[in-house]
C-alpha cells in the first residue's frame, strides 16, 4: 500500500466514483455498414416464396467464356467448355470435344505483342487463358480505335470452324503477358476428315437458317413501316420463354441464446434481450446484402450477363471504364464498389485533372460519375491479385431492372420480411429465439446490371 506524501484535503475521485451512476452506450458493433444495396433497390412483396421473371424468348448465342485448367505451366480448355463456342452450342459427343480440344497449340506471349493483324488471312481460333489483350479497329478518320478489352476466357476466330475464308477485321493486341490456345486451320481439317460427327455437326450447323431475331437476340416481332395503299400487312406473335427463371426466397437465421438471470436481472438501464436482438438483426442484414452481392445462385456478381461484364482498358478504374458500363444501359441508378476501388478511380480523376461532383443522399454526400452516385460496399471481395469489380444496375419493375425480393406480414415479424420466433426454455434456464430473414434479388432482363471486372486498385 502507498502512503500519501501530503494529507489529502478532499475526498477522492476514485473513491467518489462508488457512489456514482456510470453513463453507459448501448453495445457497439464495428462491423455495420451503410448497406446501400438494401437502401436503393425497390423491395417486392414475393407472397408465395417464388417470383418468376417472363422474358420474350432470346436465342441462345454462345457468347460465353471457356474454362481452363492448368498442369504446372501446361494450360488446357476443358473439352466440354468448347461449347460456349457459337457453332459448338448443341454439339454433345464428348469424344470429338475431347479430340479437338487436344488440338489447341499453347503460346506465351510478352506485353505489347500483337496477336492477330487486320487484313491478314483469318486462319486460326485463339482461345484467351490468361492475360488481357485489346481489340484494335481502324477507325473512319484514319486512326485506330480501341474497341474492346478481351481477358481470361474469351475467344475470337470461331468462324475458321466454319471453314469460311476471310481476312482478320480488326487487331488484336497484349496489354499484359498473355497466355493463349490456338487451334490452325490445318489441324481442324485433318480432325473433319477423322471425327464423323464433328463434321456431320458442322454442315448442319452452316446449312440450317438463323432464327429471326432483333440485336438484343430475342425472337423477332415482324412489322411493316413507311408503306401506301393496301400492303398486306404481316402477321406476327411475340414468343416467350418456355422456362422462365424462378427465384426463390433464401433466408438467413441464427438462433440466438439468452440466459434467463440475465434476462431477469440485467436489464437496467437497457434491457438485455432488445439488445442482444438488435445486433443479431444488425449481423443479419450485413449478411444479407453480402449474399445478394456474392451467392453463386442469385447474387449480382454471378448473375450479371456475359454481354454486360466488361474489362478496363489499362487496370486501374478511368473515367473512360465507367462510361463504358453507362453506354450500355439507360437509367443507370447507381454504381456499387468498394471503398478501396473508389479510392482507386478518384486518384485516375486526379490524374486527368477532373474533379466528379458530389451529391447528398440519404443523409450521406456521395461520389458521382455523369450524374450517377458510386456508392461504398465492402462486400464486393477483392481477390488475391489486388483486383475487384464495380457493378452499376437500373432499378425498379417499371424500367425492368433489378429488383429486391422479400416477404411482409409473416408472423412474429420484427422488420420487413424478418421476424423472432421464441422457441422456448431448455433444461439450463437458457431462452432461445430463431431469427430469420428472407430475400433474393432478380434480374428483370440482362441489360439492367453491368460489371467492370479486373478492376486494379492497387497502383
Amino acid at each position: 500500500m502507498s502512503v500519501e506524501t501530503t494529507a489529502r484535503r478532499s475526498l477522492s475521485t476514485r473513491a467518489a466514483r462508488n457512489l456514482a451512476t456510470t453513463t453507459k452506450t448501448k453495445p457497439q458493433m464495428q462491423s455495420i455498414t451503410t448497406r446501400w444495396l438494401l437502401k436503393m433497390l425497390p423491395w417486392v412483396d414475393v407472397a408465395g416464396g417464388t417470383y418468376r421473371v417472363n422474358r420474350r424468348l432470346s436465342y441462345a448465342i454462345g457468347d460465353g467464356r471457356l474454362t481452363f485448367i492448368s498442369e504446372g505451366d501446361a494450360i488446357r480448355v476443358v473439352p466440354a467448355e468448347l461449347r460456349e463456342l457459337p457453332l459448338l452450342r448443341d454439339f454433345t459427343d464428348e469424344q470429338a470435344l475431347a479430340a479437338l480440344a487436344s488440338r489447341f497449340e499453347q503460346r506465351e506471349l510478352a506485353a505489347g505483342e500483337v496477336v492477330v493483324q487486320a487484313g491478314t488471312p483469318r486462319t486460326e481460333l485463339f482461345l484467351l487463358a490468361h492475360g488481357k489483350a485489346q481489340r484494335i479497329e481502324h477507325g473512319p478518320y484514319g486512326d485506330d480505335q480501341v474497341v474492346d478489352v478481351l481477358a481470361d476466357g474469351t475467344h475470337f476466330g470461331s468462324e475458321v470452324l466454319a471453314g469460311i475464308d476471310d481476312t482478320w477485321q480488326f487487331t488484336v493486341k497484349t496489354v499484359t503477358p498473355c497466355t493463349v490456345l490456338v487451334l490452325p486451320g490445318q489441324s481442324l481439317q485433318q480432325l473433319n476428315g477423322q471425327a464423323g460427327p464433328l463434321r456431320e455437326h458442322l454442315r448442319q450447323a452452316l446449312s440450317r437458317p438463323a432464327p429471326p431475331q432483333n440485336k438484343k437476340g430475342e425472337a423477332a416481332i415482324e412489322l411493316s413501316a413507311g408503306h401506301e395503299g393496301e400492303v398486306e400487312l404481316p402477321g406476327t406473335y411475340v414468343d416467350y420463354e418456355l422456362k422462365p427463371r424462378e427465384y426463390e426466397l433464401a433466408v438467413a437465421q441464427t438462433l440466438l441464446k439468452v440466459h434467463s438471470r440475465v434476462a431477469d436481472l440485467y436489464n437496467d438501464p437497457m434491457n438485455q434481450t432488445e439488445e442482444q436482438l438488435r445486433l443479431t438483426i444488425e449481423a443479419l442484414r450485413e449478411r444479407q446484402e453480402d449474399e445478394m452481392i456474392n451467392n453463386p445462385s442469385f447474387g449480382l456478381l454471378h448473375n450479371a450477363d456475359l454481354s454486360q461484364r466488361i474489362f478496363t482498358r489499362s487496370g486501374p478504374p478511368t473515367p473512360d471504364d465507367l462510361d463504358d458500363l453507362l453506354s450500355r444501359r439507360r437509367k443507370s441508378r447507381f454504381f456499387l464498389a468498394h471503398p478501396r476501388t473508389i479510392a482507386a478511380f478518384r486518384r485516375e480523376c486526379t490524374k486527368r485533372a477532373l474533379y466528379p461532383p458530389t451529391a447528398p443522399l440519404e443523409g450521406s454526400t456521395v461520389q458521382t460519375w455523369r450524374g450517377v452516385p458510386i456508392l461504398p460496399c465492402d462486400k464486393i471481395p477483392i481477390s488475391e491479385g489486388n483486383t475487384s469489380s464495380i457493378i452499376v444496375v437500373r432499378t425498379g419493375v417499371e424500367d425492368q431492372g433489378v429488383i429486391g425480393l422479400h416477404t411482409v406480414n409473416i408472423d412474429d415479424e420484427v422488420e420487413p420480411s424478418l421476424n423472432v420466433r421464441f422457441m422456448g426454455i431448455d433444461d439450463q434456464a437458457i431462452l432461445s429465439y430463431l431469427v430469420s430473414v428472407y430475400f433474393s434479388v432478380a434480374v428483370l432482363v440482362p441489360d439492367a446490371l453491368g460489371v467492370l471486372e479486373n478492376v486494379e486498385i492497387g497502383r
